[in-house]
């Protein structure tokens, strides 16, 4: 090989190394500048990573990835919900061009915490009996997103209900004093007295409260129990599995982790396909969208749980019509 080649070589090579420098440098540069999403959530990640894949899934379809042209920067409040303005103020420290709130507790920390910096709320009741829209056609503020449920849920809970129990006239309400706890009971009270149903409704933040409250329903000779607070942390979960099954009663849950769990049927929105669709707010508010402008959104899948195992244990006989619609039977 000739001087002139070898020196052709080393010239090439360096070339070479300097375009992969450029293109490294370019890359780091890239996620240094990338905007910040907050994502703040209860629970803990290992129990909810698929809420954050499902909405990376969202971005990515969108054209955002996280760790290239965005960095998601993910908090989690565990069952301590006090934690949450903490967590929120540490994200807009950081400098997060948009918050995205999983459930009430968190947006209203968020809220609270912040009146410039854009909110996708997720999976929050009602979020104008909550106070943190004007209306869910035109939001006003910094917060938009996605509402959980509404009295049509409601009453297709209780039609659930029915089914296992044609002659249901009494049932126990199970909540914890969660935000928008007011609202949330007048909604069911007012939907099962126009089906013929008398609600007891039973607030239980504790687990003491929790037995008494079980004490309370059999008492009362309630037929049917419907827990309308949740996911809550496994502890308290297993608990008021484990109070509804010692009751010999029916119950449904508003969230399909009961179900897994071991309680007896859910009819739930499809959390997963809620975080996918905050991904479209998110996309739009980085684009320059206005929240004010953006409508507040419903969730447009559910799906039906049932543990039939659980009805077996309970010797309920679970109508057929009921199975066949099911999204999902647990054996």
């Amino acid at each position: 090989m000739t001087l002139r080649q070898r020196s052709y070589r080393i010239r090439r090579r360096d070339f070479v190394l300097l375009a992969a420098a450029a293109v490294a440098g370019n890359r780091v540069s890239a996620a240094v500048n990338a905007p910040r999403i907050g994502f703040i959530q209860p629970g803990s990640r290992q129990e909810n990573q698929s809420l954050l894949d499902a909405f990376r899934d969202g971005l990515s379809a969108l054209g955002w990835t996280d760790g290239a042209n965005i960095t998601i920067l993910d908090r989690w409040a565990g069952e301590r919900t006090e934690r949450f303005p903490a967590l929120v103020k540490e994200l807009i420290g950081s400098g997060v061009a948009v918050l995205v709130t999983g459930g009430a507790s968190a947006t209203l920390a968020a809220k609270h915490a912040s009146r410039t910096v854009p909110i996708v709320l997720v999976g929050v009741d009602d979020p104008v009996a909550l106070g943190v829209v004007d209306s869910l056609g035109q939001p006003g503020g910094n917060l938009t997103g996605l509402s959980l449920t509404s009295s049509k849920v409601i009453g297709e809970r209780l039609r659930l209900l029915q089914e296992l129990v044609p002659s249901l006239h009494r049932l126990a309400v199970i909540v914890r004093n969660d935000p928008g706890l007011d609202e949330r009971l007048q909604d069911i009270r007012s939907t099962a007295a126009w089906m013929g149903i008398t609600g007891l409704m039973l607030e239980a933040p504790t687990g003491q409260a929790l037995k008494l409250a079980f004490a309370r329903l059999r008492t009362e000779r309630s037929e049917a129990v419907y827990v309308a607070s949740g996911p809550l942390g496994p502890a308290k979960r297993a608990q008021i599995i484990t109070l509804a099954a010692e009751s010999r009663l029916p119950a449904i849950y508003t969230f399909r982790v009961f179900c897994a769990d071991g309680g007896l049927m859910s009819f739930a929105a499809d959390h997963g396909d809620l975080f996918r669709r905050a991904a479209g707010f998110v996309d739009k508010i980085l684009k320059g969208a206005d929240p004010a402008d953006l409508p507040v959104e419903p969730p447009h899948k559910f799906a039906l749980t049932v543990n039939r195992k659980t009805a077996k244990t309970l010797g309920l006989a679970v109508p057929p019509a009921l199975l066949d619609r099911a999204d999902e039977v647990i054996d």
